[in-house]
């Protein structure tokens, strides 16, 4: 049960929710092999999603989908126990008929960016337009960029990262480069170099968890301010380093090809201009 964490299970055994040849567990109980274990998931509510007045800056919008310029501490979508103050709580609010599509908790959805993460985010208006999306993106066809500060000289200036990502084996909450994940890419190029630090622009080939996040903490130069894979290395910026920067796509109904930039806000570029 890989997104259980070790916490969760060991409560489902405590509740009497797991049993071992018929027979409730207790914790410790050492297996001898050969058993038959049976795991029972309470069912969880469902999460009803409301509309809420949240400020959405949109940079691109036609009838098929919009671009919003995400900021920093906006959750993507709703989950059980954070039903409200995200992007979708929002997107009900504007556009009513989002709520007719893929469900309740992730109309139009296409992609989605870290909750502490900024930039440029694709949502789709309708189901047509999600699905056309949503292939080309399977097919990797469509282009993003990110920037973002890492931790000391990255080398060499200009490189790809090819290392498997997966649900870290101990702290389930970490993604991490493991044997047996799932194939992930990601191209960098160093834009600026500072003592210590280097402004690195990323492209993700693939599109893993956490995977620029991973693979530049799995070079030894994690992405600054970064809580999970950071070092937290002086002076640390207002939050984690990484900006969704430029997007590409093909229009899902007349195949024009759409690129959007954004530029690093406030905060960000305001913390380059201290570094030595």
């Amino acid at each position: 049960m890989p997104d259980l964490s070790r916490s969760s299970l060991q409560r489902l055994i405590d509740d009497g929710q797991v049993s071992v040849a018929g027979r409730a567990a207790k914790p410790g109980l050492r297996l001898e092999g050969a058993e038959q274990i049976e795991l029972r998931l309470p069912d969880e509510r469902p999460v009803e999603v409301q509309p809420e007045a949240i400020p959405l800056e949109v940079v691109y919008e036609d009838d098929d989908l919009l671009v919003i310029d995400k900021p920093a501490g906006l959750v993507v979508h709703p989950a059980p126990g954070h039903p409200s103050g995200t992007l979708v709580n929002a997107l009900l609010a504007r556009w009513r008929r989002f709520k007719g599509f893929d469900g309740n908790l992730r109309p139009g959805i296409v992609h989605r960016l870290d909750k502490d993460t900024s930039g440029l985010l694709m949502v789709a208006k309708t189901e047509p337009a999600m699905l056309k999306l949503a292939a080309q993106i399977k097919d990797r066809r469509i282009h993003k960029e990110y920037l973002a500060l890492v931790e000391g000289q990255l080398e060499p200036p200009e490189g790809r990262i090819e290392a498997p990502v997966g649900r870290h084996p101990t702290q389930r909450q970490h993604m991490a480069v493991v044997r047996g994940g799932r194939e992930a890419t990601s191209h960098y190029r160093v834009e600026r170099r500072f003592r210590d630090f280097s402004l690195v622009r990323v492209r993700p080939v693939t599109g893993r968890t956490h995977q620029i996040r991973v693979h530049l903490a799995f070079t030894g130069h994690p992405v600054a301010g970064d809580q999970l894979y950071g070092r937290r290395r002086a002076p640390t910026p207002p939050r984690q380093f990484l900006h969704a920067t430029r997007l590409g796509f093909a229009q899902p109904t007349t195949g024009e090809w759409i690129e959007l930039d954004s530029p690093l806000p406030p905060d960000l570029a305001g913390f380059l201009t201290t570094l030595p």
